[in-house]
């Protein structure tokens, strides 16, 4: 017999204050800690309410982009190694090209604090009101002076968008099989802590949404970028859930070697890695994961700080290379029938929009994702066809012949 029900087992340990009691013999467990229960059931309902999962109509394809994207602060952006214009020009190229148009892409909504608690403690977002922390975490000195209206205008609400771009991504490819956020990646932030240019967890938060609503049970996170994916490895520690694979130059930002305790299977980048050996080496290892790791989803983490003079990544990768690179990942996602949702995380050179443009490009024209233009315009009427009939109309009709 059950001494409490649901409800009254919650009465039962609100009226002690919350304290951590000792339960009934036939409530399940001896101990029962009533505030950790209450954290279960706020993330439970954070995920339910949240609007960050869109809805898609058949006229639209499943790549997500804002028109905010990009960072415009005064003019002192361009003093950033951060193409801070990256995103917008990637879609430009697309839309140039005829693949996509306003109208059939997806645009994320902005996460809100209430979102980003999913996946953040309250601490750590309180101090981004802090412009130390934001310089430093953005790595922008002039952030220093900047009173936190211009900062969260300029920069932190963009991020945010990036972040609502994450988890639409996330939540479309499981509904599309395959998915690209045009922004998002932010793979040094962590629950409590920014750092590398990220300030947000956009793949912590999106996946746990995914598993804490049972979409998913079983999730790849694969990370290309030239540079160690620490800030959700930190939160994924000990989670048997997520298979994290990351590839990465292991002589650069951040050598964190906590964070490598959830790494699942670790593939190091030397500097000198020719490119026909960096491809054995990913296909090799993604066949590995994904035939002994059944997984719900694949996050790729598809970074082009890869790029041969890249100052940051010191890898030496062609442009051809990366394309072939995400051809690869694709392909093995469809052969695992896996859906896929891709992220463009680092990059720092101007010529990386190009180049994610050229890819994505490559993998519609191997009929690997689907993108969709503007439908064309409907045929308007012969106006010169209609105009003659109805000047026949106008003929007077001939004598009736005699009777």
């Amino acid at each position: 017999m059950r001494l409490f029900n649901e409800v009254d087992q919650r009465q039962f340990y609100c009226q002690r204050g919350g304290q951590l009691l000792c339960a009934p013999n036939d409530m399940e467990g001896s101990f029962f800690p009533y505030h950790e229960d209450v954290e279960k059931d706020e993330l439970m309902w954070s995920c339910v309410e949240s609007n960050l999962f869109p809805s898609i109509s058949m006229a639209q394809c499943s790549l997500v982009f804002h028109p905010e994207y990009d960072i415009s602060f005064f003019g002192l952006e361009k003093y950033h190694p951060f193409d801070a214009g990256k995103w917008g020009n990637v879609y430009r190229l697309l839309e140039e090209w005829g693949l996509v148009s306003p109208s059939t892409v997806v645009h994320p909504e902005e996460a809100t604090r209430r979102d980003l608690l999913i996946a953040h403690t309250t601490r750590y977002l309180n101090s981004l009101y802090s412009p130390c922390v934001c310089a430093r975490i953005f790595e922008m000195s002039f952030l220093y002076v900047m009173p936190y209206y211009f900062t969260n205008k300029y920069l932190l609400r963009k991020m945010r968008l990036h972040v609502g771009g994450t988890v639409a991504a996330c939540r479309l490819a499981l509904e599309r099989n395959w998915a690209i956020n045009l922004g998002g990646g932010f793979h040094h932030a962590s629950a409590n802590a920014g750092g590398g240019f990220c300030v947000y967890a956009d793949i912590t938060l999106a996946v746990r949404m995914l598993l804490t609503l049972n979409l998913v049970k079983r999730v790849v996170i694969l990370d290309v970028d030239a540079h160690q994916g620490n800030g959700y490895e930190r939160d994924f520690i000990g989670d048997s859930r997520v298979f994290i694979l990351d590839m990465f130059n292991p002589k650069i930002y951040p050598r964190d070697s906590k964070a490598e305790e959830a790494i699942s299977r670790m593939v190091h980048v030397d500097a000198d890695t020719p490119t026909d050996r960096y491809l054995e080496m990913l296909d090799s290892n993604l066949e590995t994961v994904l035939g002994e790791f059944e997984a719900d989803l694949i996050v790729y983490n598809a970074g082009t700080d890869s790029l041969e003079g890249d100052p940051l990544g010191r890898l030496q990768l062609t442009p051809e290379c990366i394309i072939k690179r995400d051809e690869l990942v694709f392909q093995a996602a469809r052969d695992n029938a896996t859906p896929i949702a891709m992220l463009t995380s680092g990059g720092y050179q101007r010529s990386n929009a190009q180049v994610i443009a050229e890819s994505i490009r490559n993998l519609h024209t191997r009929g690997l994702i689907q993108l969709k233009a503007a439908p064309p315009p409907s045929p308007r009427p012969h106006h010169h066809h209609h105009q003659h009939n109805h000047q026949q109309r106008q003929q007077p009709a001939p004598p009736n012949p005699a009777r």
